[in-house]
């Protein structure tokens, strides 16, 4: 065949140009790029001219461009560099929808000569597309009678994307009415439904707002969410029950067409056409179960009427509504579980029987709790059934006999610790898959009474002032038992003893329920200074269990005492005394002396002197302040009445302070009429005052150093004792007690106190005192060393201090 061809030269190059492209075509391949959606303007996509062989100088000279079938402006190509990139949003599922695969096909042309080639884009998906529901609100009319685990079947969600970017999980918000069930076929099919969880009642609430969200799989993840709108129905009448709401059925596979599954029988408590009840599977019923199965109407009969295959389904769900024929009609629901068996077509049955239930927590080990039995209609490996107890708990399974096992004790049991055990015994046969079944049992453990009542701390300090009204409220004490009910009820005593020769509980008495401390009476600190006590708390068990805590309750001192006068001298009676001085008395002489004592302690027994009413400047005497001591200012002279009437005022430190009065009638005679004794004491005071204060000196350095050794011996015994353990033997003989009874802390001054300390038998006990200078020791005290204030105008001011028996 003989090609001819006449034209001119225009002509000549187009035929040329196709004759290139078509040798091209042959032998090219096409070129591939990607690109996610949603890129931005200018995005990368490939170097096109570079891949296509072509120089960048000839892309404008031979007309490069670029077309597309599908959308020609999302992609452009730069034609000074030759660069492929996005020109406008790309979305892929406008592009390509749910589709797997997403591409762009474009053509590149150039002319001169001409030439095309293929390029495909391929749109890679992003997880821009939150999941999105069909409507804003979802509306549900639930009746308030419905039954719980009542499920509704809720609209899902769908996702634009593809692949993990389109999965989706559902979540409800909480509340206490509602929760969700996803039955997942499938990625693609998500069963989302609605159970209801908490009875309704519309009185309570008439609505119900739930938030359904939606979250993808993608990253990061996109939610959405639905309103749930759920209206409670008010009605007056009850929707039909079935007897269990799940139905548990095992059928062969063999099983011929038209053999009765199960009879369902559901009751309706109303009465007429509300009490006819119809069958019918429930509308979420799957195609599958329509073709397998169907039901009377009627009689509740689920029958075969396809051919089951064990290796295809082995489990269908089945959902049937009975439904009645009030107005408006009411539903109930329950669930058939066709289980298809291959082999081994029952599982054992397991049996509690004889439970010795609550266990007490003493009960021996080997104790017997539960009688269990296992069965299995199957024979050979499929009916042999070993038994286990799941989880760990003090309990063990014993075989009595073949399918026989108690249920013993195993260890030992605190109700403390742990007060009840939920026991599962699972039966397993032998069959291949095996087939199990399982038995739960709550043993409860029962308290006995081994936990004694217990004290936060052994003892307690109280502190009580004196003089308190009776039945003052001093302290409580509080008692806690681990047990419980009866072994738990703690009530309080007093634990009797003597104190003296009176029994404790005339002193204080206990609250048997609260274990409030009462004082019966008024406590006197120069009576009893620390009262020790013990109080009892036991239990109501049988036998009861009890502790005791002890009580330091110190009796702390008011100024309750006044001032005692004890008047000596030539003559006197009562707070009244005389004293017969001669009148050639030298000044500085001491002519008479005041003693008084105060049975309070501290600062309320420190006393003071001072004359009353104030002399002038020219009286001739003049008192001690803390001494007593009435001595005179000057030589007496014709000038000075013979008889003088002094009037001195004794007065405590305690606030408010109490007072005494003394009357001294001092007369002044002759020399030689003043008696032996007084003329003694008149030559004793003619000592030269100089040496007197010498002395005193020497006696207040003594006194000091002496002073300062038993005050750091007694401070290091009370930090013995108080670091040591308290015990009954407390007063035990011939331990000393430092007494601290003033409310300032200050050492007891009382020298009149005869009480015991510790408020318990056994010998007296020794007691720091202290009493006014120059008195003469009393029967049944021993003077250890005395200090007088022998010149007070020097500034020195000594507290006596005397170490007696009590």
């Amino acid at each position: 065949m003989v090609f001819s061809w006449r034209g001119g030269p225009d002509s000549r190059r187009l035929l040329l140009s196709l004759w290139l492209f078509t040798i091209w075509e042959a032998g090219s391949g096409q070129l591939h790029y990607s690109v996610p959606e949603e890129a931005k303007h200018g995005t990368f996509v490939g170097r096109i001219a570079q891949d296509l062989g072509l120089e960048l100088a000839e892309l404008v000279p031979r007309l490069f461009r670029v077309a597309s079938k599908d959308r020609g402006d999302l992609l452009e190509v730069n034609l000074q560099n030759g660069i492929l990139f996005v020109n406008s949003r790309i979305d892929r599922e406008a592009l390509c929808g749910r589709s797997e695969e997403c591409s762009i096909h474009l053509e590149v042309i150039v002319d001169r000569p001409l030439q095309v080639f293929h390029v495909e884009v391929e749109v890679r998906d992003i997880n821009d597309n939150p999941p999105v529901f069909s409507v804003k609100e979802q509306k549900l009319y639930i009746s308030e009678s419905r039954m719980l685990d009542s499920r509704f079947l809720l609209e899902g969600a769908s996702d634009a994307d593809i692949g993990a970017n389109s999965i989706v999980t559902y979540r409800l918000d909480s509340n206490d009415y509602f929760t969700l069930i996803v039955n997942s076929k499938n990625e693609e099919n998500k069963q989302v439904e609605l159970v209801l969880r908490k009875s309704l009642d519309r009185e309570d609430a008439p609505e119900h707002k739930l938030l359904l969200t939606a979250t993808d799989g993608g990253k990061p993840e996109l939610t959405g969410s639905v309103q749930l709108l759920v209206t409670v129905l008010d009605v007056n009448d009850n929707a039909p029950t079935f007897q269990q709401s799940e139905y548990e059925v095992r059928i062969l596979e063999n099983s011929d067409n038209g053999t009765t599954v199960i009879r369902l029988n559901a009751s309706d408590r109303d009465e007429g056409t509300n009490s006819a009840i119809s069958y019918s599977f429930n509308r979420l019923v799957p195609s599958m179960v329509l073709e397998q199965f169907s039901i009377d109407t009627d009689t509740g009969e689920i029958i075969i009427q396809g051919n089951l295959d064990f290796e295809q389904v082995n489990v269908y769900k089945i959902r049937v509504d009975a439904t009645d024929k009030g107005h408006p009609p009411m539903a109930g629901h329950c669930t058939v579980l066709v289980k298809v068996l291959d082999e081994n077509d029952n599982v054992p049955q397991v049996t509690l029987t004889s439970l010795s239930l609550p266990v007490r927590e003493d009960a021996a080990l080997g104790t017997v709790i539960a009688l269990i039995s296992v069965s299995d209609l199957d024979s050979g490996a499929n009916g042999q059934v070993t038994c286990s107890l799941t989880p760990h708990v003090p309990f063990k399974l014993v075989s009595t006999f073949k399918n026989y096992y108690s249920l013993v004790l195993d260890s030992a049991l605190d109700r403390e610790t742990t007060a009840d055990y939920k026991v599962v015994v699972t039966a397993r046969d032998g069959g291949s898959p095996s087939l199990w079944a399982t038995a739960s049992v709550s043993v409860e453990v029962a308290d006995v009474n081994d936990n004694a009542p217990a004290f936060a701390q052994p003892e307690y300090t109280v502190f009580v002032k004196e003089n308190n009204p009776p039945g003052a409220h001093i302290f409580t004490v509080s008692a806690t038992d681990a047990d419980v009910q009866e072994n738990a009820l703690v009530s309080y005593s007093l634990v009797e003893r003597r104190v003296g020769e009176r029994l404790l509980s005339s002193f204080v008495s206990v609250h048997a329920e609260s274990g409030k401390v009462f004082a019966l009476q008024p406590l006197d600190h120069e009576e009893l200074e620390l009262l020790q006590l013990q109080v009892s708390a036991r239990d109501a068990g049988v036998p009861a269990l009890g502790s005791n805590v002890t009580l330091q309750v110190f009796v702390l001192d008011e100024n309750d005492n006044a001032p005692t006068l004890l008047l000596s001298g030539t003559e006197g009676l009562g707070s009244m005394a005389t004293d017969l001085i001669p009148k050639s008395v030298s000044a500085g002489q001491v002519v008479a002396k005041v003693r008084a004592v105060d049975s309070d302690s501290g600062y309320n027994a420190w006393l003071s002197y001072e004359l009353q009413p104030s002399v002038g400047p020219r009286s001739p005497f003049r008192v001690g302040l803390y001494t007593g001591e009435i001595s005179t200012t000057r030589a007496l002279d014709e000038l000075d009445a013979p008889r003088q009437r002094l009037l001195v005022l004794v007065k405590d430190h305690g606030e408010p302070a109490l007072t005494a009065t003394a009357t001294v009638l001092v007369s002044l005679v002759e020399s030689n009429q003043v008696p032996k004794a007084s003329s003694q004491a008149s030559g004793r005071s003619s000592v030269p005052e100089v040496s007197l204060v010498d002395v005193n000196v020497y006696l207040i350095i003594a006194i000091c150093a002496v002073s300062s050794l038993l005050v750091l011996t007694l401070l290091l015994y009370t930090a013995l004792r108080c670091s040591a353990t308290p015990t009954d033997g407390a007063c035990a003989p011939g331990k000393p007690v430092l007494v601290c009874s003033s409310a300032v802390g200050s050492w007891s001054y009382s020298q009149q106190r005869r009480q015991r300390v510790c408020s318990g038998e056994g010998p007296p006990k020794a007691d720091l005192m202290a009493f006014s200078p120059s008195l003469p020791p009393r029967p049944g005290s021993e003077v250890i060393g005395e200090v007088q204030d022998l010149n007070v105008d020097h500034g020195f001011q000594v507290s006596p201090f005397i170490l007696r028996n009590i």
